[in-house]
């Protein structure tokens, strides 16, 4: 069981088929994730972001004060957000997303990312969505909010 909300955010998105009975307003998407050492090597390599907390433990807990230690790249988590929707809607265009982190998510984490579908609508022949997205994990605190 899910504890505690990590991660909350507004999403946007256009995707020319989405035909009725495959996606409703209320829908839930989610998917499963754990971090790794080697996740976070791959994501300073190719972003160039290179903060001491991601990669110096004792850095990580003294200095920036993450009692977990090493935490994981913020947008490297809200990545699964776009990863949900584009897996189950290929061509779909993530357009917008507005981002609140709260605590951390600590290598290792075992979280959940889901997104609803809080409306749709058919514009030009594409539908446009309006997703809430949670990034949720089970040490029950509340950690990144968008």
């Amino acid at each position: 069981m899910i504890l505690g909300r990590l991660i909350r955010a507004a999403a946007f998105g256009s995707t020319a088929g989405v035909p009725p009975g495959i996606l409703g307003t209320g829908d839930v998407l989610k998917e499963a994730r754990r971090f790794s050492d080697a996740d976070v090597a791959r994501f300073a390599e190719v972003s160039g972001y290179r903060n001491p907390v991601h990669f110096d433990a004792d850095f990580a807990r003294s200095a920036a004060g993450f009692a977990g230690g090493r935490v994981v790249h913020g947008m490297l988590v809200a990545s699964l957000f776009p990863s949900i929707i584009a897996s189950h809607f290929p061509g779909a265009i993530y357009v917008s997303q507005t981002l609140q982190f709260k605590l951390p998510v600590y290598i290792g984490d075992e979280i959940v990312a889901e997104v609803q579908a809080l409306s749709l609508r058919e514009h030009k022949k594409r539908f446009i969505v309006r997703f809430t997205d949670e990034m949720l994990y089970k040490h029950g605190a509340t950690c990144h909010r968008w």
